[in-house]
């Protein structure tokens, strides 16, 4: 009787200590914006992808439809506080709303003299009223105000990049695509934008996305341009995959992206395609042997 109850008590323990492990591995995996946790002991194979979403495009219009533009429905939650933005897909440093506020703003040029103007005569110094040089020090000779500051529309921020797990889960014999992030983008060919080059805005957890999604049902629509019947959540359009994109980065040692690796736009556009089916030719070889 008592050789039972120790092994009942075994039993029980080992249970709790695998329930525990369990709870653990969920825990960390949705620390880095998982929504739906694969546990490490489920997995045979995993490859991290960065993927570049264009909302210009047609099959991407549906979640940028007017009024209910993704971009402004993340921008208006962070506003609120109900969500948070990181600095980077990695996701361990925060951002106040104020400081994505500010990425998202930009100043309008100061408008400077022309080369005709200056060969005219005209100065950018100041003058009194006959035209005559002001003295440094007086009130009329006061800096010239800052330009003004103006915030990026939500139809002008329409890049966006989702960074993966691709997944082969060996207890379901399928593969996943596991989001962990999304990134909105300042476009690099926005007048706005003098950089010239896409700027980051702020990164957010998918998990967090998911939860903002199912809390705004009004806003957050995926719109069917068929049937005015049938719009989705932004978080069921995401995890029925009813958008398209291309992979601009695999994870790698170097943490380069396709273009970088390969020299070019161009190259990398071609390596993006090869990147996909490298991954479905993986998947198929799976099933095969």
């Amino acid at each position: 009787m008592n050789k039972f109850l120790s092994f009942a008590a075994l039993a029980a323990g080992l249970s709790l200590s695998v329930a525990a492990s369990a709870q653990e591995q969920a825990t960390t995996a949705s620390s880095n914006g998982s929504y739906r946790p694969i546990p490490n002991s489920d997995i045979m194979f995993r490859k991290t992808i960065w993927r570049a979403i264009d909302l210009r495009e047609k099959q991407n219009k549906p979640m940028f439809s007017e009024g209910r533009e993704i971009s402004g429905i993340i921008m208006d939650a962070v506003k609120r506080g109900e969500l948070q933005a990181y600095t980077n897909d990695s996701l361990t440093t925060t951002l106040s709303a104020a400081e994505m506020m500010s990425k998202m703003s930009y100043q309008e040029a100061a408008a400077g003299l022309s080369d005709e103007e200056k060969a005219a005569g005209f100065s950018n110094e100041a003058t009194d009223d006959w035209g005559a040089p002001v003295k440094k020090g007086s009130k009329a000779a006061a800096a010239p105000a800052a330009p003004a500051s103006y915030a990026y529309r939500p139809k002008e921020i329409y890049q966006m990049e989702l960074k993966e797990d691709m997944i082969f889960d060996k207890k379901r014999s399928r593969m996943y695509h596991d989001i962990k992030s999304l990134t909105l983008l300042v476009p690099s060919t926005l007048s706005g934008n003098t950089s010239g080059i896409e700027r980051p805005i702020g990164s957010f957890k998918y998990s967090d996305l998911v939860r903002v999604f199912r809390a705004n049902p009004d806003k957050a629509i995926w719109f069917n341009p068929q049937n005015d019947a049938q719009h989705k959540n932004l978080a069921d359009a995401f995890e029925l995959w009813l958008f398209n994109s291309y992979i601009v980065k695999v994870s790698n040692p170097t943490d380069s992206r396709l273009d970088e690796i390969y020299g070019s736009q161009q190259q990398g556009i071609l390596a993006s395609q090869q990147a996909a089916a490298d991954l479905i030719e993986y998947e198929y070889n799976l099933w095969s042997f």
